[in-house]
């Protein structure tokens, strides 16, 4: 089972005003991994991460219509705090979503897109792992090593 602990939910929430931007990467069918920073990752609930994506052209969608499975990276050097997560993102297609991700969004970013032009993206979180290890899954297995 998933739950993302306030400790965690916090740190995403924060992490661009914090300087610790998360990396998100994704793979298309062609199974070439592409690796981008997203200032709008945001917790959505305690088992789904959301960002905005402004530009919503990038290759990121592209690739999440072809391959749903995503990696996200957080690091915190400061606080010595660093997970991945992994899970299935999706268009949320919905306009409640889009307007809260949106105004979830730090300021900076929704300076970027005046116009909302762009999309909500809604990731449901299949698993979570720290110092190698999965601490959390959607599944229920926990405990197996990862590199």
């Amino acid at each position: 089972m998933i739950q993302l602990d306030a400790d965690m939910q916090t740190a995403i929430n924060n992490a661009f005003t914090d300087g610790c931007p998360i990396l998100w990467t994704s793979a298309g069918t062609d199974g070439q991994p592409s690796s981008n920073f997203f200032g709008t990752t945001q917790a959505f609930s305690d088992h789904e991460l959301a960002l905005w994506m402004r530009t919503p052209a990038r290759g990121f969608l592209q690739r999440i219509a072809e391959n749903p499975k995503v990696t996200m990276m957080y690091r915190n050097a400061g606080t010595r705090l660093t997970f991945q997560i992994h899970g299935e993102a999706r268009v949320a297609n919905d306009a409640a979503i889009d307007q809260r991700v949106y105004d979830n969004s730090v300021e900076a970013e929704r300076n970027a897109d005046p116009e909302r032009k762009g999309l909500a993206i809604v990731v449901d979180v299949t698993r979570v792992i720290q110092r190698g290890e999965v601490v959390q899954s959607r599944d229920g297995a926990t405990g197996a090593k990862v590199d």
